[in-house]
């Protein structure tokens, strides 16, 4: 079944536009002009999640998020913010909003918070193995304290779903979780984004923006991708470590915190110490409990609960069921994407079917029209193709383009700088 939304702002041409960019990505859109309206929807609708304005007339966002809170206290809120309410924005995140978005936004900003928040209050970790029990018996150990955590693994087997894991069997699960992408942003975005800035620290900065550590006081915040991060800004997060304090740009004064850091990885951190790349005194404060989430092809009895999952998930509502060869034949496969690449396909394979039983020869054709694509023209002519062609099955979210091509966010960037200055057209949308 589709994921229900309810978007909510007194503004016509803002409610319209956030529809149409999520009726995109598959979603259910439903719409109200105010927190009254919106009350209203949802005594007769169920939604999974809300997204709403906050400055609005009779009934304000903030008005609205706390009776949301009261009636269905599972279902994140997303608040729209102008420059003149974040503040607000900060405290009722606190009160439990999952996260605001700040205008002006792009599609890639929105769609990226709607998938977490959405992960935040359905993410199920589906497995049966021992390797993953082994796994989540750890992280909810560690859960119970206040250690650094760094989680290990290849891309796509699912390390921020355990980072969520952490947080929501900790005592600080009813506080902020915090995501943040290292890999997504410039460097030169990175560090106001983390740690925020005052009012005139520079051209352009009309306001006071909170950084996400301030965000995440009292709660957790999750630093993935974190060898990303550049050697100067590694500096900084280390004093943040060792003192509790940020550093907010333009300010004469430290800040404390108190976050519970957990950090991600898809790279050999160790190798990046050797290299220079990364560095070593954070390297041990973050290897405080290392947790290393095992690739698919470790854990193979999981295949077949996954596949049921995400069948139920893509089939649109309809009873899609799949042969016991064909399940046989995904256990074989080598998923180096891992479980981001078998969701990938299993939902090409709802599609290509277009009949109520997935047979082997599905995923057959599938797997060809890949190897067909790999055979023709040169590596780079392959490569351009494909990150191409998954930005316009995507329309232009480059998010969701990095996660299909099993890359970074950042990887992504340069590719499509590269192509735009060899005067290729590339379809990425903003608002």
């Amino acid at each position: 079944m589709k994921t229900n939304v309810l978007v909510v702002d007194d503004d016509n041409h803002m409610r319209i536009a956030l529809k149409e960019s999520l009726a995109r990505e598959g979603y259910n859109v439903a719409l109200a002009e105010d927190g009254k309206r919106a009350l209203e929807e949802m005594e007769r609708h169920m939604f999974d999640l809300l997204i709403t304005d906050v400055k609005m007339p009779n009934v304000t966002g903030i008005d609205l998020l706390k009776r949301v809170k009261e009636s269905s206290p599972c279902m994140p809120v997303i608040l729209i913010t102008g420059y003149g309410t974040v503040q607000d924005a900060v405290r009722v995140i606190k009160e439990g909003a999952y996260d605001y978005i700040q205008k002006p936004f792009n599609t890639d900003t929105l769609y990226g918070l709607v998938k977490r928040a959405l992960g935040a209050n359905n993410g199920k970790i589906v497995h049966v193995s021992r390797p993953m029990k082994e796994v989540l018996l750890k992280a909810e150990r560690v859960a119970k304290s206040d250690a650094t955590v760094l989680i290990l693994g290849e891309s796509g087997v699912g390390k921020e779903l355990i980072s969520k894991y952490i947080h929501e069997n900790s005592e600080r699960h009813d506080k902020p979780f915090i995501a943040v992408n290292c890999a997504a942003l410039p460097e030169t975005l990175l560090e106001s984004e983390l740690f925020g800035y005052e009012k005139g620290a520079f051209t352009g900065a009309i306001a006071r923006k909170l950084g996400k550590f301030e965000l995440a006081d009292k709660g957790t915040i999750l630093l993935d991708e974190i060898t990303e991060m550049d050697l100067r800004l590694q500096a900084k997060l280390l004093r943040v470590l060792q003192e509790k304090e940020i550093e907010v740009i333009g300010s004469k004064y430290p800040k404390h915190v108190d976050v519970r850091v957990v950090a991600t990885t898809n790279r050999d951190i160790m190798r990046q110490v050797k290299e220079g790349k990364f560095r070593e005194d954070l390297f041990y404060r973050l290897h405080v409990f290392p947790i290393t989430v095992p690739a698919l092809r470790e854990r193979k009895d999981d295949i077949e609960p996954l596949v049921d999952y995400f069948l139920r998930k893509h089939a649109k509502g309809a009873d899609v069921g799949i042969e016991s060869e064909a399940v046989e034949y995904l256990k074989e496969r080598p998923w180096r994407g891992n479980v981001r690449e078998l969701e990938n396909f299993i939902s090409r394979a709802c599609i290509m079917s277009g009949a109520a039983v997935i047979k082997l020869t599905h995923l057959k054709d599938i797997d060809n029209t890949q190897e067909s694509c790999a055979g023709s023209g040169s590596m780079k002519e392959m490569e351009t193709k494909l990150i191409l062609d998954a930005l316009r099955s995507v329309r232009g979210n480059r998010t969701k383009a990095a996660s299909i091509l099993g890359i970074t966010v950042r990887t992504l960037r340069n590719k499509i700088n590269e192509y735009r200055t060899s005067g290729i057209e590339v379809p990425v949308k903003e608002y």
